[in-house]
């Protein structure tokens, strides 16, 4: 199923062209879906922008089209590997400074991947894996992201911002028996992301988490929902999400002046009742 909101409909998304000029973002998992949306957008923004996957043929695919984006030709890098990996991560970190000539300012810890069932009925051989990618790979991409940072110096009101963006899900607030293993590791997440930001507000970097509810991608398929249950969902639900809404939504709080910080947005389907 396709979304029917303007932007899927072929929308230009470049209204907010220019206000993020001057920025050094990293988006991980931006091969598809939410991930290729983000640095779309971001970079439609001005952004310069190093993107990472672990599949190669379709990153360099990805990259290819965003440099042929206006004024995007030398305006993106990528790292391909594993978004859990410390020294993927800092690839990318030193890519920002190699590329681009200034560290990252713009971390979007998006990498991460779905599971159907609930702690009892699903796969208890996917558990490790979703749980270092979903938590253990977020919490190295803060950690390092926000050192980077601080040793940049000290920020204020009036410099260029220090952005932190995680992509949470409404299911890591609120929990359902459909998803609760996977929703468990987005509730890790968000308690950290609150926890990091605290830590990190007097020191003017702003850690923000978007919890976007259903939204249109290969998401669904490669946690494993079974195509009858999505599109029935989809039909009671829709129009669900497209990755450009949520691409916005991650443009909207990182154009905010340096000393306005939307810490927790959560976006969902107009007729998206539950979770």
């Amino acid at each position: 199923m396709t979304s029917t909101n303007s932007q899927a409909a072929g929308e230009s998304p470049n209204k907010n062209q220019g206000q993020l000029a001057g920025r050094v973002a990293i988006v991980t998992g931006a091969s598809a879906g939410i991930g290729q949306a983000l640095a779309k957008h971001l970079v439609l923004a001005g952004a310069s922008v190093v993107i990472n996957a672990r599949r190669e043929e379709r990153i360099a695919q990805v990259a290819s089209e965003l440099r042929a984006l206006p004024g995007a030709k030398d305006k993106v890098a990528l790292v391909v590997g594993d978004a859990a990996s410390n020294e993927v991560l800092t690839g990318l970190l030193d890519m920002c400074v190699s590329t681009f000539g200034i560290e990252c300012d713009l971390a979007v810890v998006n990498a991460g991947r779905g599971l159907h069932g609930s702690v009892l009925t699903s796969d208890t051989n996917e558990w490790e894996e979703m749980i270092r990618t979903n938590v253990l790979g977020a919490a190295r991409f803060i950690r390092l992201a926000s050192e980077r940072m601080l040793a940049s110096g000290p920020g204020g009101p009036t410099s260029k911002p220090n952005d932190i963006i995680v992509i949470g899900s409404v299911v890591g607030r609120h929990v359902s028996p459909f998803s609760s293993m996977y929703g468990g590791t987005k509730f890790a997440v968000h308690g950290m992301v609150e926890g990091v930001r605290r830590e990190l507000a007097g020191k003017w970097i702003r850690v923000s988490l978007i919890e976007p509810g259903f939204v249109v991608s290969e998401f669904q398929q490669v946690a494993g929902y079974k195509s009858e249950w999505v599109a029935d969902t989809f039909a009671k639900i829709g129009p669900p999400l497209s990755p450009d809404d949520v691409g916005r939504a991650v443009n909207f709080v990182a154009s905010q002046p340096a000393g306005v910080h939307i810490s927790d947005l959560m976006i969902r389907p107009t007729r998206q009742e539950y979770p």
